[in-house]
């Protein structure tokens, strides 16, 4: 029996169907509308999400008979606030996504009322636009009549994950899991559980958030009538890099990987042990088993690479797709001097500067879009060794992702990081995690022992840079970036 599984990305939905072997035997994405109604806004319709959920899957049924499948397993981005008619289940506005940076100022306020530390020590996070939060504060302030709906019990507020289940289930199930619920600003990674204290300091009423479940085992059946025919149990759920993280079977303590998406991520596994960064990294919440075992990972939060690589394409159309990047870039032998910071939408780990902005630097009159496109792909590797500096020692690097496929990427990336970098047969393990949780939960997978079967590595990249030379890029990068910083001062 083969596991269906659903990938709520940043632009689009991706849903696969991954046979007992660990094989995707069937996939179909769905792309669905990016909305900026300003600048540093973000935003997505819920609704848009869900219709894009329902093509997607409806693509794969095409090529995979529903009778062969046997759970279904989620993952999605993460920290998007979604709010919904626990009714209509219809939603009242636009979702807020995790790029989105309008409440910097209120994220400075909280910390010059000195509630930094103590929002740390109890999260693992720190007072950020990119955490959910802040995001529910700001609607509070800023469309109090909507808030007030949410105070009074009609509206549920969620992650995206959340928002799908409603809808799957026809308005039956608000649940969400530790990976997502551990990046709202508002769960106690200690206690494992929704913080009282945190909720009261945000605003936001317990009541509307969704009761917390393990990561695999049956949650709640699907609603035939909502969603296309199928009654299936829904056994997996994870925020994207927690799923990727499982995906690419980092079991054991210390393994990690590279998701190379819309931002990238760096997640290391720190087994049962909580462990705490004073450099700019992250404590999350990985998974917590049906026996209530609580996994945690450090993790390195980017937030614009793959981003950057669709702003080439959309914003200046200098590509006509991401595979074309490699091509373009490999026509030239370097970048002639040219620098790209992607902080479109701010930075991420280790600089955490959220009124940063993009930069390119280093332009002449020789500067062609060859240049541009290599210096964007550079700067992802530079924006990974960046994080990586920050974390404990690792062998070799696992990379995953739809960029992870670009060769070039990998060998600037080993190059950087100077360790050989692992790229595995299936680079789209964010919906594999989802689809391993799931079948961990209804039986296709009996253990973690079984997932581990399953990886196969497709291709090993060693480091052949000179690392002098390797350093000295990194370090007119880091230049760079230090201009970039601070320029978004409303």
């Amino acid at each position: 029996m083969s596991v269906l599984a659903i990938d709520a990305g940043t632009t689009g939905v991706t849903a696969v169907v991954v046979s007992p072997a660990g094989r995707i035997v069937a996939t179909a994405s769905q792309e669905f509308a990016q909305h900026f109604p300003k600048p540093g806004w973000v935003e997505h319709a819920p609704e848009e999400i869900w219709q894009a959920t329902l093509e997607a899957t409806r693509e794969v049924l095409r090529t995979v008979d529903a009778s062969e499948l046997t759970a279904i397993g989620i993952t999605n981005q993460r920290e998007t606030v979604v709010l919904w008619d626990r009714e209509t289940l219809g939603s009242p506005r636009r979702a807020i996504v995790w790029q989105d940076r309008r409440t910097a100022e209120i994220c400075e306020r909280l910390r010059a009322d000195g509630h930094e530390d103590r929002v740390a020590e109890l999260t693992g996070l720190r007072l950020d636009p990119y955490f959910s939060g802040t995001k529910l504060m700001w609607l509070a302030e800023h469309e109090p009549h909507t808030w007030a709906l949410v105070q009074s019990g009609r509206y549920a507020v969620g992650t995206v994950d959340s928002y799908l289940i409603a809808r799957m289930t026809r308005g039956t199930w608000h649940v969400t899991d530790v990976s997502n619920a551990s990046r709202t600003l508002l769960f106690d990674l200690g206690s494992g559980d929704w913080s009282d204290e945190l909720c009261s300091l945000f605003g936001v009423p317990r009541d509307a958030l969704p009761d917390l479940v393990p990561n695999w085992g049956e949650v709640a059946p699907s609603d035939p009538k909502s969603f296309l025919g199928l009654e299936l149990p829904i056994a997996g759920i994870a925020g994207d890099q927690q799923s990727a993280l499982f995906g690419q079977t980092c079991f054991e303590v210390g393994d990690s990987k590279c998701t190379y998406g819309t931002g990238s991520f760096i997640l290391a596994n720190t087994g049962t042990t909580l462990e705490r960064s004073d450099a700019g990294l992250l404590s999350t919440a990985a998974w917590r088993s049906p026996a209530g075992e609580l996994t945690y990972a450090l993790e390195g939060s980017i937030f614009v690479t793959g981003a950057a690589v669709q702003w080439l394409r959309d914003g200046l159309q200098i590509v006509g797709s991401a595979a074309e990047t490699e091509a373009v870039a490999s026509t030239v032998d370097d970048t002639d001097g040219v620098v790209f910071v992607p902080a479109l939408t701010g930075l991420g780990a280790p600089h955490w500067d959220p009124h940063a902005r993009g930069l390119v630097i280093g332009i002449t009159r020789g500067t062609t879009r060859a240049h541009i496109v290599r210096a964007t792909l550079e700067a992802i590797a530079f924006e990974v060794r960046d994080v990586l500096e920050t974390m404990p020692d690792i062998a070799c690097l696992r990379v995953d992702g739809g960029a992870a496929a670009n060769d070039m990427l990998c060998q600037l990336q080993a190059d950087q990081v100077g360790l050989p970098v692992e790229r595995p047969e299936i680079v789209e393990t964010t919906a594999l995690g989802a689809a391993f949780l799931a079948g961990l939960g209804t039986g296709v997978w009996e253990s973690t022992d079984d997932l581990h079967e399953t990886w196969a590595l497709e291709r090993r990249f060693e480091p052949v840079a000179e690392r002098a030379k390797a350093d000295a890029a990194h370090a007119r990068w880091r230049d760079a970036v230090e201009r970039s910083k601070g320029w978004a001062t409303d």
